[in-house]
């Protein structure tokens, strides 16, 4: 008798840790380190069952998967820049070592890698735990840690490979994801909705409510700026009044989540104020979002986070959510 697949798939690989951006960066190796340490060992925190979760190496995005989204003259010049070592491409933010490039391609594939093991009904979700981050990317312009965007490549390989039309891809790191945004605004097929903290406080100054996209794609744009301070009551309205309306009017046949987990309130990385126990609410969410309208066709693409012990607490939380663990310490 065969097993029933595992109900989560998590891609990892040592290789993210060398990404190089030195110690003084908030945007470490230590971050994903900190994951890996503690998935390691089951996540002892947290009451993750083992037999629930598997895992799958990465693979290298390929040029044609990449060109989907950037230019291949920015490929290029983000290769060159890492081979020769430049120690950061166009902005100090962005730093790069000699593994970078190598990285980056990890990091836009892992996503690939997972989709592909969703579509052959290996796993009922799947998350991809990479560095660097992807969804400030655009297509001929790092910016803000990111190098390639992750979210975008893998909903345009979702289209195009397994010809799932209609993808939602749901943003809840504390900054708003330009690079995703400037991906698909004039693209119907594909849904941008993001939740971060008010572009007048906030890198990087984008994501305005009027925001909606324009052309074809007018619509499927849906910003839901906060105010610093907002905590965990403002999230969940918004769960129930904006977003559970906007997943049964798109109707995705696919949903992908850029997951960062700065908008906690004790990550200096933004004003928000969110609780650990938000992340384990967001998982539960997207669990039943999936359920409803696109079953076993969930990914999950790591993005924010910069306090390590507080990101393991966080996705722990997050993936407690995902596999409908109830809560033992409510807030932990």
């Amino acid at each position: 008798m065969s097993l029933p697949p595992p109900k989560l798939l998590l891609v990892n690989d040592d290789d993210f840790l060398q990404h190089d951006t030195g110690l003084d960066h908030p945007e470490s190796p230590a971050r994903l380190q900190a994951v890996y340490q503690r998935q390691a060992l089951g996540f002892p925190d947290h009451r993750l069952p083992a037999d629930a979760i598997s895992t799958l190496p990465p693979r290298p995005a390929a040029r044609r998967e990449l060109t989907a989204i950037h230019t291949e003259e920015y490929l290029l010049r983000l290769e060159e820049a890492a081979l020769a070592e430049r120690g950061y491409l166009d902005h100090p933010d962005n730093r790069l070592s000699y593994d970078t490039y190598r990285v980056a391609l990890l990091a836009a594939g892992a996503g690939l890698a997972a989709i592909d093991r969703l579509e052959a009904a290996n796993a009922t979700a799947a998350g991809a735990l990479i560095r660097p981050p992807g969804h400030h990317a655009e297509r001929s312009t790092p910016l803000g840690f990111c190098f390639l965007n992750n979210a975008a490549v893998a909903a345009r390989y979702w289209q195009q490979r397994h010809d799932r039309k209609k993808i939602m891809i749901i943003d809840w790191d504390a900054h708003h994801g330009n690079g995703i945004q400037a991906a698909f605004e004039d693209d119907p097929e594909v849904f941008y909705l993001s939740i971060h903290e008010h572009p007048t406080w906030s890198f990087p100054g984008t994501g305005w409510s009027e925001e909606r996209g324009q052309g074809a794609g007018r619509g499927t744009t849906l910003n839901l700026p906060l105010p610093p301070g907002s905590g965990d009551d403002l999230v969940l309205r918004l769960l129930d009044e904006v977003i559970d309306p906007a997943l049964q009017s798109f109707a995705p046949e696919a949903l992908i989540i850029a997951a960062g987990f700065d908008g906690h309130h004790h990550d200096d990385m933004s004003g928000l104020s969110y609780s650990s126990e938000l992340y384990r609410r967001l998982g539960r969410h997207a669990a039943a979002s999936a359920a409803r309208h696109c079953p076993g066709r969930l990914l999950f693409l790591l993005e924010g986070g910069y306090q390590p012990d507080l990101l393991v607490r966080c996705l722990g939380n997050f993936l407690e959510g995902l596999l409908a663990v109830p809560p033992d310490h409510p807030g932990r």
